[in-house]
């Protein structure tokens, strides 16, 4: 999960009225009817607060909604002694690392009744943890491209396009290391976790010779607002950034894909916490977002595809922005280690100069 991605989102969610659920712990009294509470700790405008109500009327408790803004944050949080939470979201690279720390509850994967509802796709992606004995896939997503039709009718579906000569000026690609590497490394037949010298310095030499010339800048801001405003015509992002920017007339003039080599992607995973004082009731909680009426009201939400929840897909009201099946050729980033330093080389390379 991007924390640019929900900075963006929830000033549009915020501007439409949608509220989220929950307060802030330390504001978290007894409530005066005795029910129960089950603290939360995630993504910023991550589940909706209709998702939370119906949570709350159906086991008769309170949902205390605490968010983040990155993996970083969270967990330097909770190793600061930030205790009392139940039910944590952290994407993949991050449960591994809350594993070894012992900071995670084993599942009771027998109190689970909807775990056969998620796709097996996103369980054989989430290598970390595909018995999900720590862990239960939340949402499976991916950066992609969008394209102004009306100025770009011909277009091919893959990462190609930044090398199209006919579109210098007009492109944007996201500033990010692991994203753009990692583009440039499934282009070229690699794994976005590659830690090949050689291959590493094809995609940068690929990226710097062949990309770069044609973009604007590499952007993780502004490129929504660009391409809404016609400045850019082809932006690799997030679709809910640029969907969120878009008047609806402009929408119809508007491609949104993942690259057919497929790319970078993320699983962000419900975890409970080993000091949980609400285990059964942090159970139901991850059993009931995994029914498929309450997955595809989350996904409807955000405009996102059911990509963990196969039965919700037939049950969504709300056309998303990209398929489920659109993101079978991606692969989840893993935590390098030392060899990170090969990226952060390359990359270095890469913004020289600008």
């Amino acid at each position: 999960m991007k924390k640019l991605l929900w900075s963006v989102l929830a000033a549009a969610l915020v501007a439409g009225g949608l509220m989220i659920a929950g307060c802030s712990k330390s504001s978290g009294a007894a409530e005066a009817d005795g029910s129960k509470k089950l603290y939360i700790y995630n993504w910023t405008y991550y589940t909706p607060d209709s998702v939370i109500q119906k949570f709350e009327k159906e086991y008769n408790v309170k949902v205390v909604y605490d968010s983040f803004a990155s993996n970083e944050e969270m967990f330097a949080k909770l190793k600061a002694g930030g205790t009392g939470y139940d039910i944590v979201f952290p994407s993949g690279d991050y449960v591994s690392i809350m594993k070894k720390e012992g900071m995670l509850a084993k599942i009771d994967k027998s109190k689970l009744k909807n775990l056969g509802n998620i796709d097996p796709l996103v369980l054989k992606k989430a290598t970390y943890d595909s018995d999900m004995e720590y862990s239960v896939p939340y949402y499976f997503g991916a950066a992609g491209i969008a394209v102004n039709t009306a100025k770009v009718p011909q277009f091919e579906k893959s990462w190609s396009i930044f090398g199209r000569k006919d579109l210098k000026g007009k492109m944007t690609m996201l500033d990010d290391m692991r994203e753009v590497m990692g583009d440039a490394l499934v282009y070229l037949g690699y794994s976005v976790n590659t830690t090949d010298p050689a291959q590493v310095q094809k995609a940068r030499d690929l990226i710097n010779n062949q990309w770069k010339p044609n973009l604007v800048k590499f952007d993780a801001e502004a490129f929504g607002k660009g391409f809404a405003a016609g400045e850019f015509w082809v932006v690799q992002g997030y679709a809910e950034v640029v969907y969120a920017e878009l008047q609806e007339d402009q929408k119809k003039d508007v491609a949104f894909f993942i690259p057919k080599e497929g790319g970078p992607a993320y699983i962000d995973s419900m975890c409970i916490l080993k000091d949980s004082k609400n285990y059964d009731l942090a159970l139901k909680f991850i059993d009931f977002i995994h029914r498929p009426e309450i997955y595809a009201e989350f996904c409807d939400t955000f405009g996102f595809p059911a990509t963990a929840n196969i039965p919700a897909r037939a049950l969504q009201k709300v056309t998303p922005y990209y398929k489920a099946e659109d993101l079978a050729n991606t692969e989840l980033k893993e935590d390098l280690g030392d060899k990170l330093e090969l990226y952060n080389q390359a990359w270095q390379d890469i913004r020289v100069g600008e």
